[in-house]
């Protein structure tokens, strides 16, 4: 679907246009007359028509699928295994890696991305399950890899806080990557687990400007949430660290010292950033949305962009994804490094423990009763 307003924010969201993803046979156009609006606004300075098409709430689709944990082996990433409670992200970064596989679901990565959210209500059902098998071996289990786990819907849903249950009954080890200081809320779960090693958290922070951050995270938390939520999590300790990503060209990568001096202060002890990426259609919702936020700017954001990623705006190369390459790559990796050790982070953390799993029973009842519905 291709916005009539593609240049305009939409209030509250991240994506500016909605079109149809890459495996749809038919491009749809979204076409506001703006009757029907309050023609008090007088977009057009004509009585009826408003300033656009109306605000598209968010809707919550239940996902029946009968698997939750995913596996990678992408050199890339720490780890080899995750769980997303949910499709699809409510908080709206534009910049999220995880929009393009909206298309895989018949939707767009633009505004559906972050307004049609499929849920996972069986997860920890489907979890109890998984660990059950006779040939499950266990490691440490991402949650928040591709979606955030508590973004605004779980704080009603609490699929995430079943998933916690479950692992903690288990004595499963699992990390967390979240924008919300939700994640607080299961502190009675995380510090028991943190005492036994069994659990490390990072809160993503992008920038210490409430502004920059409400318009590159529309529905996520204030930086000041966020940073309270690491203080208080390393304060009851569960070790927190800091994730600056991405850093993005002369939007927030000044930012880069005063964030890790912000994580420091709330009691991290690790941190780590990502450069931007841009795969498949992330790279016309950023020019979009750079037009519509930073138009003053935009040619020399990509063009730093195009920099680190070779005459590009990605590069698909393991061990580059992450970092990129290039001038600007290599003084950004410095600056990190510099600040790492001034700040003394990253010294090392002991492992998480895998020794004390204990599977769960295979024929829980409650489980078959609700796999029933699947």
């Amino acid at each position: 679907m291709v916005d009539l307003f593609p240049d305009r924010p939409k209030k509250g969201r991240g994506a500016v246009s909605n079109a149809s993803g890459r495996y749809e046979p038919f491009s749809r156009v979204l076409v506001d007359d703006g009757w029907g609006q309050d023609p008090t606004h007088g977009g057009f300075g004509e009585p009826g028509f408003g300033d656009g098409p109306r605000p598209q709430p968010t809707e919550v689709i239940w996902d029946a699928t009968r698997t939750i944990i995913a596996r990678n082996t992408s050199p890339d990433v720490p780890f080899d295994r995750s769980i997303n409670p949910y499709r699809g992200c409510e908080h709206g970064c534009i910049y999220c890696f995880a929009r393009p596989s909206h298309a895989w679901l018949g939707y767009s990565p633009g505004l559906d991305f972050e307004t049609k959210l499929l849920a996972k209500p069986e997860a920890a059902a489907l979890l109890r399950r998984e660990l059950a098998r006779k040939s499950y071996r266990p490691e440490p289990i991402a949650l928040g890899t591709n979606t955030d786990p508590y973004q605004p819907i779980e704080k009603r849903l609490r699929i995430t806080r079943g998933i916690l249950e479950v692992l903690r009954d288990c004595r499963h080890p699992f990390t967390i990557v979240t924008k919300s200081n939700l994640v607080t809320r299961d502190l009675d779960i995380l510090a028991p687990m943190a005492q036994a090693k069994l659990v490390r958290v990072m809160v993503s922070v992008t920038s210490l400007d409430r502004e920059l951050s409400r318009i590159m995270e529309p529905r996520a938390p204030t930086p000041a949430r966020r940073l309270e939520a690491v203080r208080t999590l390393n304060a009851a300790g569960v070790p927190t660290g800091v994730l600056t990503a991405p850093m993005i060209p002369a939007i927030n990568d000044l930012e880069l010292e005063a964030l890790l001096e912000a994580a420091v202060r709330a009691g991290a002890k690790s941190a780590g950033y990502v450069l931007l990426r841009l795969p498949l259609e992330i790279k016309d919702l950023f020019d979009e949305w750079l037009e519509a936020h930073f138009p003053d700017r935009k040619s020399k954001v990509l063009k730093l962009v195009r920099d680190t990623r070779e005459g590009g705006l990605y590069q698909a190369q393991f061990g580059l994804r992450q970092r990129g390459s290039g001038v600007y790559a290599d003084l950004l990796a410095q600056r990190f490094k510099r600040v790492e050790r001034r700040l003394g982070l990253n010294r090392g953390e002991a492992p998480l423990d895998v020794s004390q799993f204990e599977p769960p029973k295979p024929d829980d009842k409650a489980d078959r009763r609700q796999l029933s519905l699947l």
